[in-house]
Formats: C-alpha cells, sequence, structure tokens
C-alpha cells in the first residue's frame, strides 16, 4: 500500500485541463449552478441516472461530468443509487419495452417534488430508434419529462447547463 502511494505522490496529476473557452463557460455555468444548487436543494442536487435502452453514448457523457475535467460534485451535484434519495431522475435512450414499467416504478419510488430530464435525442423521440417495435420512443410517453437535452450524445457542458436551468425552474 505505501508503495501505491509512493508512486501517487511522484506521478502527481496528469490531467489536461480544459481548453480555455469551454473552461470559462464551464465555470461561469458552475457557479450559477452551485448557488442555485445550495439555494434550493439546501447544499447538493442528488441525481439518479436512469438508461431506459440507450446505446450507451448519453451515459457516457454523463459519466465525464463527474470526471476531473467537469467535476460535478464542486457544483454541489451528486449520483445515489437509489430513486429513495434522488431529486432528479436523468433519464436516456428510448424507453424499449422491458423497461417501460421499471422506469414507472422508479419515477413512483422518486420522492416529490421530483424532476425529469430526458438525456439524448432517443429520450426526447426515440432517436434512431422511433417507430421500433421494441421502444415505446421518447421519455415522455411512459413518464412526464420537465426538460430535454438534445443531442446524439449531448456534450457534458450541454448537460450541466440543462442542469441549472432545471435548478432554477424547479418545482417546489
Amino acid at each position: 500500500m505505501i508503495k501505491i502511494l509512493r508512486q501517487i505522490f511522484r506521478t502527481g496529476i496528469v490531467t489536461e485541463p480544459l481548453h480555455p473557452g469551454v473552461d470559462a463557460g464551464i465555470r461561469m455555468s458552475g457557479r450559477d449552478l452551485d448557488e442555485t444548487v445550495r439555494k434550493r436543494f439546501r447544499g447538493s442536487l442528488t441525481i439518479r441516472q436512469v438508461d431506459a435502452g440507450s446505446c450507451n453514448g448519453c451515459e457516457l457523457e454523463i459519466h465525464a461530468i463527474n470526471n476531473s475535467y467537469y467535476n460535478c460534485e464542486r457544483f454541489g451535484i451528486h449520483f445515489a443509487a437509489s430513486p429513495r434519495f434522488a431529486d432528479l431522475l436523468l433519464v436516456t435512450g428510448p424507453v424499449s419495452r422491458n423497461m417501460e414499467i421499471a422506469l414507472r416504478r422508479t419515477f413512483d419510488a422518486t420522492p416529490p417534488p421530483k424532476m425529469v430530464v430526458a438525456c439524448g435525442d432517443c429520450a426526447i423521440d426515440g432517436g434512431v430508434f422511433r417507430g421500433g417495435y421494441a421502444v415505446m420512443d421518447g421519455i415522455a410517453n411512459v413518464i412526464p419529462v420537465d426538460c430535454s437535452i438534445a443531442g446524439c450524445p449531448p456534450p457534458p457542458d450541454k448537460i450541466l447547463a440543462a442542469l441549472l436551468q432545471m435548478t432554477g425552474q424547479g418545482k417546489s
């Protein structure tokens, strides 16, 4: 264990910095997001991410907002494993017929006031899977949606901006 810790301290931080334009936008959105989250959610916004049948492109971008570049934790955003602790459901993918009941149960298990964000083109209207026999198309066909993030997949900065919009106008 000591050998590993020495290696970590010798190596230091090796991540690359964000492009200056992107970094400034993230910091500005993040400052506003942090302020709003502190006011409306008493310090932290808890998100339950639900994959309702996606290709995992959106999940990769959602994971990116949690990495060292975007670091959503510094803005008071946390991810929960249970919908019972969530303030917001972040749903990706066109709802597959097999996930319809599970998505409804997840929505019902989330305590009010709850918000739902459809992340990605597939979650909005089915995307490339629209009209397929195995999908219900968009999330709105199964549960009510408060905000949509367009893109295939939407970039992390767009996801953070949508979270800022949601928290600013969120239901009380």
